[in-house]
């Protein structure tokens, strides 16, 4: 990332933007606010059986609750991006935190369910393009040899969000009603948004004039995304596989906290806790299952994908197991039928990092950014927006312990496509490397915009 304005010698001296301090300044001030974006996402499963409670909303409308976030996470990310890279990082990043914060503390005061599913489409909306624009920012503050890790950290942070979204609901229902868990969760991201002021922002970087002319755009944007998803079949099936999986993780997390109350009578607030233990598991996994995917890939890439479609598998036998043999008979103890919850969370995540890797390798250099956020419209579109809903409705038609034994089946889907891009993952990744680099500049936050 070529950053101007900066004095040679000192970026020599210490390979810092604007020295340690500032840097990790920005580090801290940017993760936590990924954790609140995502406790303000999650927050809503725990607080399910109030809502029905209270206002007696279908499964399908409480699946929409969270569905609603991604939508808008989804539509908004890219323009909301494209106006960062051209603009400032940082007050960008305030707007987006205000809003999204100021949306959950509205959720507060909603007295019906169209007035909630509006303010949580604003936390969406809020939350769109972050992801892509703090992981720009910290980018550009440290040194090369450290960008990989603090770019896992901040995008790690998210499942501690997401933990604690699911964690902290049921408590503080518990203690204070429900409405109350919106707010105290929107107010610290408030405050802390405000803080984000004293984060230093690097300067515009000037685009190469087919950058510029790719990016001018929002039309021209999603046209060059296509392009790129018309000439990599690779991508395209690994775009759906992902999709896929992420319908089973969205629903499982959507909706074991409402399992466990209405199946085992365990109250809304031990449920938020138990399954965010199950969300911890996820994150543990998807990091494990990382490594054992490269690992696979070492000496023959197409066994990567096998280990992938094989991962896929076993997470839908085990998840459809754990939820399913009690209906059919099965003897199982609560405890048990947990543990195995617990070890499909462990698995289903399997696919997280490795479809980013895989994508990365078959695009070109100079459009990786732009690849990984195709990606990520998928998994927030067609994955994380449909699972909670789809589950929702067949909950509806028949009841939710049926309707979680039935999702895991997307796991097949997820591995047939990761299958299908095995045989042309050699001839892309080929194809991409061989593409010239000399006119294309590395693309900036704008494409990231799905992260």
């Amino acid at each position: 990332m070529d950053l101007h304005g900066i004095d040679a010698t000192r970026r020599q001296a210490d390979d810092y933007l604007f020295g340690r301090g500032a840097a990790w300044f920005a580090f801290a001030m940017t993760i936590g606010l990924m954790i609140f974006d995502y406790l303000d996402r999650q927050v809503i499963v725990s607080l399910f059986p109030y809502l029905k409670a209270a206002w007696g909303p279908s499964d399908k409308q409480l699946g929409a609750l969270v569905s609603v976030v991604s939508i808008t996470v989804a539509l908004g990310a890219i323009p909301v991006a494209l106006f960062a890279d051209r603009a400032s990082r940082v007050k960008s990043v305030v707007v987006m935190a205000v809003i999204w914060s100021l949306a959950s503390i509205s959720c507060m005061f909603t007295r019906a369910y169209g007035q909630l599913l509006t303010a949580r489409a604003f936390v969406g909306l809020g939350e769109a393009g972050y992801g892509s624009v703090g992981a720009a920012l910290i980018a550009s503050h440290f040194p090369a040899r450290m960008r990989a890790a603090v770019l896992a950290a901040f995008f790690a942070s998210a499942s501690i969000g997401s933990v604690l979204g699911v964690m902290l609901g049921g408590l503080i229902a518990t203690r204070w009603g429900w409405q109350a868990a919106f707010g105290v969760v929107g107010f610290p991201g408030l405050l802390m948004a405000l803080l984000y002021l004293k984060v230093r922002d690097y300067r515009t970087v000037e685009l190469t004039p087919t950058l510029d002319k790719a990016t001018r755009s929002l039309g021209e944007t999603l046209a060059h995304i296509a392009k790129m998803l018309t000439q990599s079949r690779t991508m395209l099936w690994v775009c759906i596989g992902a999709a896929a999986q992420l319908i089973v993780v969205s629903a499982v997390w959507s909706w074991l906290p409402s399992f466990l109350n209405r199946v085992h009578g365990i109250a809304p607030a031990q449920a938020g806790v138990r399954a965010a233990l199950v969300v911890l598991c996820g994150a543990i996994g998807s990091i494990i299952w990382g490594a054992v995917v490269d690992r696979a890939g070492l000496r023959r890439s197409r066994t990567k994908f096998s280990v992938l479609s094989l991962l896929c598998l076993i997470a839908l036998t085990t998840l459809m197991f754990a939820f399913g043999a009690p209906q059919f008979g099965m003897t199982m103890s609560a405890s048990g039928q947990f543990a195995l919850i617990a070890l499909g969370g462990f698995l289903m995540t399997c696919t997280v990092g490795p479809v980013s890797a895989i994508v990365i390798d078959v695009v070109h250099p100079g459009v990786r950014a732009t690849g990984c956020s195709v990606l990520a419209l998928f998994q927030n579109l067609l994955g994380l927006a449909l699972g909670p809903v789809i589950a929702g409705t067949l909950s509806d038609a028949w009841g939710l312990e049926p309707a979680l034994t039935a999702m895991p089946a997307f796991g097949a889907v997820a591995a047939i496509a990761f299958l299908v891009a095995a045989g042309n993952y050699e001839a892309d990744k080929q194809r991409a490397s061989d593409i010239p680099t000399k006119s294309v500049a590395a693309m900036p936050a704008a494409a990231k915009a799905f992260a």
